[in-house]
């Protein structure tokens, strides 16, 4: 599939999707959401990924926003629909991917970028990565989910100073706030990445699918975490990933999932 402004490449289960706009410091603009959303789409459904790394081109910027020259003059509908657009096809879409979603933060995550590397299951970054939601600067907040789950992620006071002043913070700082769970240097980042892909790969993708689903009924309103760790569970007992992960423990081998 031929993308403009992005970059896709599949090896051993793993695709990287590259966001490849440098003159824009990689900046989302809605055809890049489009592609994004058809990327993750096409990963998603093809049986033979099992994990996607998510990061940008050059050595600058993951995401440096978003192109706020595609909505300086839009109106008060305009804006929530473009809010609402956003978060069903790729914010609110990646974050309930069943496919696991590595953001690796390669530079400068602002705005609607850092917004995207939350919606990721999960965050590395590069010891000269900044992070940070500077929408207020803008008079307007952030629209893709990112006063939902900046909170989540870094509780509630850090979250708000860090809307609220529109500043920055570093990879390190960002470690400390359990914002990124790893940080290393540029040279070592998409190798560290593709480690934390290979370890995900040995385990059942069918158990991790039905993972992401019980984390994050945690974390949605009228949703009862527990309650959906215990339908998971049960469901986990009927597949052949379940069959053969006990079968393996028991004759003391590795296992080969199949992936059902």
């Amino acid at each position: 599939m031929n993308y403009e402004n992005i970059l896709v490449t599949t090896e051993n289960g793993i695709a990287t999707i590259t966001i490849n706009r440098p003159t824009k410091l990689n900046a989302l603009n809605k055809a890049t959401i489009k592609e994004l959303h058809r990327a993750f789409k096409t990963a998603e459904e093809s049986r033979s990924i099992r994990v996607i790394l998510l990061t940008g081109s050059g050595e600058k910027a993951f995401v440096a926003g978003a192109d706020i020259s595609e909505f300086s003059d839009y109106s008060v509908a305009q804006g929530r629909e473009l809010a609402a657009q956003g978060q069903a096809i790729l914010f609110d879409y990646v974050a309930h991917l069943s496919t696991p979603v590595i953001a690796v933060i390669n530079g400068f995550a602002l705005g609607g970028g850092l917004e995207l590397a939350m919606a990721a299951h999960f965050r590395i970054a590069s010891d000269n990565a900044k992070m940070g939601l500077p929408e207020v600067s803008l008079g307007v907040i952030p629209g893709y989910g990112g006063t939902q789950r900046l909170p989540q992620l870094v509780g509630k006071g850090r979250a708000l100073e860090m809307i609220m002043t529109a500043g920055m913070i570093d990879a390190h700082q960002a470690l400390q706030y359990n914002l990124v769970n790893h940080v290393t240097s540029l040279e070592e980042l998409m190798p560290l990445a593709e480690k934390l892909a290979a370890k995900i790969l040995n385990n059942s993708p069918i158990a991790i699918a039905a993972a992401i689903t019980a984390v994050n009924a945690g974390f949605e309103d009228g949703e009862n975490g527990f309650e959906e760790e215990i339908t998971q569970f049960g469901k986990c007992f009927g597949t052949a990933d379940f069959q053969e992960g006990t079968q393996a423990f028991l004759e003391k081998r590795k296992a080969k999932f199949p992936g059902k």
